[in-house]
């Protein structure tokens, strides 16, 4: 028995797998386990985590073909020991003293959840260092937060989360933006969520060449997962109700962005109906407080022309691409 489980989905990432790794065994709480979840990765990755066990005993790792990110870690939480469990993506790496500012979070507070910041990393620039909240709230305000997603992310990786949380409830295999998926049912389990926003995960953002990009239509499924969301909160009030609509045509942006990065517009068909279904929101985009400036000029462009907002959304990957 151990007082943390930190579950590691291993595939394909012999590049990035030491600097996390590394990074988690250096943290200054040192009552966990680390599980590493090989995937079924073809490279040297799986390899490496045997490494690690047999350098430290608080490392192990479970060899499984390959299912995905959903079902490696679901896998990890089948094994699992610890009385809470945390998530690290095998691309990213951690503070040393994330896991012990988040255990300190929530066993003071005595809450069902904790939550820290996340630095976004693009290679060659600085990350962003955000404003911070330092508070314990009830489950609404904890869900608001993370809809309006400023300072409080969706992701599955900058929590801690009381294990029995997980008791009946896993992410769903398949599915692409598993996080999102899960998120409003397991705040529905919660009484109280410790949120300290100081950053102390970096999520490592890989972006691909502009002329490369493939579109899959897996994409499709952060829309899904979103508007499965909206369903669930109806009646919640008015603030989440509106916040989830928020979050479900932030979906629309992304698909259609990654649509018209990957010039595929002419392939997906759905494309005219996120267009439809974006322009039918333009007050609610224009009113709503979370979307930025550059996103709402944006949404004006695409009132206009379909070929002016694509020219708007290539240039802003170019700025972060540069």
């Amino acid at each position: 028995m151990c007082e943390i489980s930190i579950i590691v989905p291993v595939y394909k990432v012999e590049k990035y797998l030491e600097k996390c790794v590394d990074s988690i065994l250096a943290q200054t709480f040192t009552d966990f386990e680390l599980i590493l979840v090989d995937d079924g990765s073809p490279d040297r990755s799986g390899a490496m985590c045997d490494e690690y066990a047999q350098k430290d005993s608080r490392v192990r790792v479970i060899h499984k073909e390959n299912g995905g990110l959903s079902s490696a870690r679901n896998a990890g939480i089948d094994v699992a020991k610890g009385r809470y469990l945390g998530f690290v993506d095998s691309d990213d790496y951690i503070a040393a003293d994330m896991y012990e500012l988040l255990y300190q979070e929530i066993t003071q507070s005595q809450a069902d959840l904790a939550i820290c910041g996340i630095y976004d990393v693009y290679e060659g620039k600085d990350p962003v260092t955000k404003s911070v909240i330092h508070k314990t709230v009830s489950a609404d305000e904890a869900l608001l937060l993370i809809l309006q997603g400023n300072n409080i992310s969706v992701h599955a990786v900058n929590k801690l989360y009381r294990r029995e949380l997980f008791q009946n409830l896993r992410y769903p295999e398949g599915k692409y933006h598993e996080d999102s998926f899960v998120i409003v049912d397991l705040l529905e389990m919660c009484q109280k969520v410790a949120i300290n926003s100081q950053q102390k995960y970096f999520y490592y953002h890989r972006l691909g060449s502009i002329n490369t990009e493939k579109f899959s239509d897996k994409q499709f499924e952060f829309i899904e997962a979103w508007e499965i969301n909206e369903r669930k909160l109806k009646g919640k009030g008015q603030a989440i109700e509106a916040a989830a609509h928020q979050r479900v045509c932030f979906a629309k942006f992304m698909v259609l962005d990654k649509i018209f990065s990957a010039n595929a517009e002419k392939q997906v068909p759905q494309t005219k109906s996120l267009i439809k279904d974006l322009r039918q929101n333009y007050f609610f985009i224009l009113r709503d407080p979370i979307f930025t400036k550059n996103r709402k000029i944006a949404m004006t462009s695409l009132m206009f022309s379909r070929s002016l907002y694509k020219k708007f959304v290539l240039l802003q990957r170019q700025q972060l691409a540069s």
